[in-house]
């Protein structure tokens, strides 16, 4: 599987791997997967969540094993033939519970849907995006999501923005680049609470680039993006593939670029430096943003 050179090289493609729960087809960016195990005898843990199944320790790691049925809503039934998904992202190591695994699907971000509210309503929703295949539709889940309303623990951060409270930005511009509902509302609280109140908010790297030209054709980048906060996983252009035509476009290629993802591991911190990108940093940790952010800004103005 040479997922690396896709999003290296920021072609805007992605590899799902589709897998099975009740007869419905699901999937999860490949990039999150680590690897994929027969069921293994878990241990409970005591007063733990409905959906939390137990632990267990593969490699001597301990891994937290989630009843993605459950989570989902349907009944688990026989574990016994079951697969276990383990991931990693927001610095987790989570495995999940799933009937089967069909194989992995590589698709462009243009071919998938952003689900309308009737299906992800924000800060309830866990679908992030529906591939259309011949035989069914794949939903892609969000697993962050998932994973934070059964462990609220594993959300932003949004105390350690306490300490940069009352503080003057207001007339630094930033874009923020996120699909999210939910997590976009996050952020531009804690950017407001940090003194950042001039944000421009795009769903996704279209929608980002889209607006770096238009600032570039009236000669107001500096005065629209002073830095760009984005996030990776998008559909129609994930964040790569616009980092990559931010650092090959004359007039924005001088914006500077912080990923803001919980794809932020060895890997994939190596391919948004080839990219371009100034600083990488894993989603729980906001008040980091925030401090990245008060360098990379300050260092413009002095430049």
């Amino acid at each position: 599987m040479d997922s690396n050179i896709l999003t290296e090289s920021g072609t805007n493609e992605l590899e799902v791997l589709e897998f099975v729960i009740n007869g419905n087809h699901y999937g999860i960016n490949v990039e999150k997967v680590r690897e994929i195990l027969t069921y293994q005898k878990v241990t409970p843990v005591p007063n733990s969540h409905p959906c939390i199944e137990g632990i267990f320790m593969p490699r001597g790691t301990i891994i937290t094993v989630i009843d993605l049925f459950g989570a989902l809503g349907f009944d688990s039934g026989d574990r016994r033939n079951n697969l276990l998904i383990v991931t990693n992202f927001n610095n987790l190591d989570i495995a999940f519970d799933v009937e089967s695994v069909i194989g992995i699907n590589r698709v462009s971000w243009k071919d998938v849907v952003k689900p309308d509210a009737t299906v992800s309503a924000p800060g309830t929703g866990i679908a992030t995006g529906i591939i259309k295949n011949t035989d069914n539709l794949l939903i892609i889940l969000d697993f962050e999501r998932i994973v934070e309303s059964i462990c609220p623990e594993t959300s932003l951060r949004v105390s350690e923005i306490e300490k940069l409270e009352d503080r003057d930005r207001n007339e630094i511009p930033i874009l923020v680049v996120e699909d999210s509902p939910m997590l976009c509302q996050l952020i531009k609280d804690s950017l407001n609470k940090s003194g950042y109140t001039k944000l421009t908010i795009r769903n996704n790297g279209q929608e980002a680039w889209d607006y770096l030209m238009q600032l570039k054709k009236n000669n107001s980048v500096n005065y629209g993006a002073r830095c760009i906060i984005t996030d990776i996983e998008m559909p129609q252009m994930d964040g790569h593939h616009l980092i990559k035509l931010i650092r090959e476009t004359e007039g924005v290629k001088h914006v500077p670029i912080i990923v803001f993802s919980s794809l932020i591991n060895d890997d994939m911190k190596r391919k948004g430096e080839r990219l371009g990108a100034d600083a990488q940093i894993s989603k729980p940790e906001i008040g980091k943003l925030v401090e990245v952010l008060d360098g990379l800004v300050a260092q413009d103005i002095y430049n």
